[in-house]
């Protein structure tokens, strides 16, 4: 059940709107403290008592708070335009790197993988399953090799085939390993000395069901990398979204793609007024 039918469901029949509650149901969504104040208080100041009249408020309210359209994602020049892909392990990572690939070859761009999650022979394997799919080049490594060095070696393989984006799928990290994160900056630097602009985009993938340690995520992770955008997996109208608005809000990182089931198709650019229909 989406937020707004569960606030809808949940005061319908009673007198008063009991505001504590309410303010409670705003953050069970995953919308924040900051934010489920906010939106509490802007709802009581409406005074009145029609729900709906509040629940659209309400709407209106968290969508002010996303952006209309994030940036699209457009290729560099020269290319390729390198985007790493990072997270936690058990987010869908390397099934969202090879979601954006698809997507990008069907609107007629050239695309490399690059399998960059050395430590995890499973996401090797996975990944080059999915290239084999979607019909596009993948550069590997050994088990445990220097993601560095598959990163490296992936540049110039997309250079010479004249790749428009190479993806980098990194290694599943805990947020709270600092010599995770450190090889993670190892990675920038090695794509920096092919290209001073690349990076041009990192990725965060977070499962929007962790709620409140999606947050978390995202800020040990700003700090250790500069992130660019967020990837939402699982956001399959469960009522979870508000995490989404939270990071928003807090670290003005915008959600730039969202994932909602298994499908190499279940995958799309963010939307607002999509998401707040569909998912708020």
């Amino acid at each position: 059940m989406n937020l707004f039918k569960r606030i809808l469901d949940t005061f319908r029949d009673k007198p008063e709107i009991d505001w504590d509650d309410f303010e409670a149901t705003l953050i069970r969504a995953d919308l924040g403290l900051p934010m489920a104040l906010a939106t509490t208080e802007q709802a009581r100041k409406l005074g009145t008592k029609d729900l709906e009249t509040i629940a659209t408020h309400c709407r209106d309210f968290l969508a002010s708070h996303l952006p209309v359209d994030p940036p699209l994602l457009r290729p560099a020049t020269p290319p390729p335009h390198v985007i790493l892909v990072v997270g936690v392990n058990g987010t869908g990572k390397t099934t969202s790197t090879a979601k954006l690939a698809a997507w990008l070859k069907t609107r007629g761009r050239s695309v490399t993988l690059a399998a960059a999650d050395t430590f995890r022979a499973a996401a090797i394997e996975q990944l080059e399953v999915w290239a084999g799919r979607i019909d596009v080049p993948m550069v590997k490594g050994a088990y445990k090799a220097d993601p560095s060095s598959v990163c490296h070696d992936a540049f110039h393989t997309a250079r010479a085939n004249g790749s428009d984006y190479l993806l980098c799928d990194t290694a599943g990290r805990l947020h709270n390993r600092h010599n995770l994160m450190a090889e993670l900056a190892k990675v920038r630097r090695t794509m920096a000395k092919l290209n001073p602009d690349a990076p041009h985009d990192t990725y965060l993938v977070i499962d929007a069901t962790t709620g409140s340690n999606a947050l978390q995520q995202a800020r040990e992770f700003h700090k250790a990398t500069p992130l660019t955008g967020l990837i939402a997996t699982k956001l399959d109208g469960s009522g979870k979204g508000g995490i989404v608005v939270a990071i928003q809000n807090e670290l003005d990182l915008s959600t730039r793609f969202i994932g909602s089931g298994e499908k190499i198709t279940d995958f799309a650019p963010f939307n607002r007024e999509r998401f707040v229909a569909d998912i708020l």
